[in-house]
Parts: C-alpha cells; sequence; structure tokens
C-alpha cells in the first residue's frame, strides 16, 4: 500500500497529535481528573509547600524549598506511572501517541507536575 491509501485517516507529515482533540485526549483527561480526585490531599500539600517557602526566611527557604520539590516529585512519579501503565496496553505508535498527548495535558492543567515525557 503507498502512503496515499485509503481507509482510516492517516497522519499527514507535520500533523501534530495534538493539533485536535485527538484519540487518547478524552481518556487522558478522564484520567487527570481522577488524579486530582484521588490526589486532592497531595495537591493541597505541594500549594501549601509553596506557600510555605515563599514565606520563608532566608534561614528556611532551602529547606522549604526542598520539602516543595519532593512532594512534586511524588506527584510527577504517580502520573508518569498512571500514564506508562496504559501505554503498556498500546502498541508502540499508539503508545507514542497518548504519551504526547498525557504529557501535554499535565502542562495544561497541572503545570506543576509537568512532565516531559
Amino acid at each position: 500500500m503507498g502512503s496515499s491509501g485509503g481507509g482510516a485517516r492517516g497522519r499527514v507529515q507535520g500533523d501534530h497529535p495534538l493539533s485536535s482533540s485527538g484519540r487518547f485526549r478524552e481518556l487522558a483527561e478522564r484520567q487527570l481528573a481522577l488524579f486530582r480526585e484521588d490526589e486532592a490531599e497531595l495537591l493541597a500539600e505541594v500549594e501549601e509547600a509553596l506557600e510555605a517557602y515563599d514565606g520563608a526566611g532566608r534561614d528556611e527557604a532551602e529547606e522549604r524549598y526542598g520539602e516543595f520539590v519532593d512532594l512534586v516529585d511524588t506527584g510527577r512519579e504517580a502520573l508518569v506511572d498512571m500514564r506508562d501503565a496504559f501505554a503498556e496496553s498500546l502498541d508502540e505508535e499508539a503508545a507514542e501517541e497518548y504519551r504526547l498527548v498525557f504529557d501535554d495535558l499535565v502542562r495544561r492543567r497541572l503545570p506543576r507536575f509537568g512532565l516531559d515525557g
């Protein structure tokens, strides 16, 4: 089959899966909503830790920032685990597309936990 074959819509060169809603966007949105619900306490702790860092004096700032980073890392790890667990059920090309969509939504919806892939 040539690249111009009929059938299911293929991606055009340069067409990024995030340029439209994509087949994984709704799924990733639901997963992030579930994360926000399940990890509400962690999300609150992250914000509290950031406020503590922002309000800390010079002698406390480094310790407070370390606490903030540790909490962000915990959330990031949970998101990566969620993403990778689903991606493992997909073929390689679909898994890559899903990861791109998921990571993009994390950067937009949960910027403190932005994933780089």
